[in-house]
């Protein structure tokens, strides 16, 4: 559901110029780009993006999930000052993602482990954050281990209209749970244009990658069944797939089954665009495992984002944000992610999963 503040959205004008203000990119950092920033134009800018928060779990107990590791007196030793160390972590990448082009940081931002609203409740109100006063869309699922999908909203950008869950059945003897995530749907208005937002997390690897395959071609199905549906009757939607989907670009679930590809042509209406498919293949990862980097973490467009002569607006690049303080710097992890737990050791890291971010852009009074 939307979070209640999310109902009624009143901003106030002296916000709004503020944020405009801020909201305008001046061409600085962008001229160079082959040409289309050549001439002195303005461009509002919004940052789209999303971010694996690794096991982002309340310490009171919640009898309909298996949350007993994240306990007082459990396993891991979880506590009141964890979860406030582990939401101060995870606030400070927030406020940097994107920031070099627009201070306000994401517009939108997708997020996944996640135990129930109120950590995303208590996130937003981290003093480094609070300021955007962000909303958030979220619903319950029935995965085994209790953690969610949900999409932060920065009310001064993005006003949501229509959201709703899609489950996904997993296939038998595709994982040993019998649920997993649902996909979250959210339709609304990108400073004024409409768009439609799949927040996704994908079943896990867990038990191999074959074994769990099918779990994840049926994520990808579901939610290509629902693109799908929108596209027949607005064949010019603008539409963005985003998450954890626990594949890389290349693999059949991603490429084959939501049709998402690294060709930017104009080859097919129902091809999704996947920018990620060429960082991939440069080696650049959003998490490691057994010292190789795949990129899970993905954020998918339709056709319509590519088109640069337009009134709205149009995509600009792709980035992994993977600042050297968010990257372990001794031990068996080196190199990787600073993840929050070591096995049951709590490491104080931010997550075991880079976030990802879309800049898109419009020309202003185009």
């Amino acid at each position: 559901m939307i979070s209640e503040e999310g109902h009624s959205i009143s901003v106030h004008s002296q916000r709004l110029l503020a944020c405009m203000k801020k909201f305008v990119l001046f061409i600085g950092a962008l001229l160079c780009v082959g040409g289309l920033l050549a001439q002195k134009k303005q461009y509002r800018s919004a940052v789209l993006a999303f971010y694996n928060l690794e096991n982002l779990f309340d310490t009171v107990n919640n009898t309909l999930i298996n949350d007993e590791e994240f306990l007082p007196g459990g396993v891991r030793n979880y506590n009141t000052r964890i979860y406030q160390d582990k939401l101060g972590k995870l606030a400070t990448v927030i406020a940097q993602i994107g920031a070099e082009f627009n201070p306000d940081g994401p517009a939108l931002l997708g997020v996944s482990e996640i135990e129930n609203d109120t950590v995303l409740s208590d996130l937003v109100k981290q003093p480094l954050i609070a300021s955007r006063r962000y909303r958030w869309v979220h619903y319950d699922s029935k995965d085994a281990r209790g953690v969610d999908v949900g999409l932060l909203y920065n009310p001064l950008y993005f006003t949501p209209e229509i959201s709703d869950k899609l489950y996904v059945a997993l296939p038998s003897g595709s994982k040993d749970a019998y649920y997993t995530r649902d996909i979250l749907w959210v339709k609304g208005k990108l400073d004024g244009e409409t768009i439609h937002v799949y927040v996704n997390h994908w079943p896990s690897r867990s038990g191999g990658e074959k074994r769990s395959e099918p779990g994840r071609i049926a994520a990808a199905q579901v939610c290509r069944r629902h693109i799908d549906s929108i596209l027949s009757s607005e064949p010019k939607a603008k539409i963005i797939v985003m998450g954890d989907l626990n594949d890389d670009p290349v693999n059949k679930s991603v490429n084959r089954v939501l049709l998402a590809n690294g060709n930017a042509g104009p080859d097919s209406s129902h091809f999704l665009y996947n920018p990620w498919w060429d960082l991939y293949k440069k080696g650049i990862g959003t998490l490691a495992y057994q010292d190789a980097w795949g990129l899970f973490d993905q954020i998918i467009l339709s056709r319509p984002w590519l088109q640069k002569e337009q009134h709205g607006f149009f995509f600009y690049k792709p980035q992994v944000f993977n600042r050297e303080f968010l990257v372990e710097n001794n031990g068996r992890y080196k190199g990787y992610p600073m993840r929050t737990w070591d096995g049951n050791s709590y490491r104080g890291g931010y997550s075991d999963h880079f976030p990802s971010y879309i800049l898109v852009i419009k020309e202003i009074n185009k």
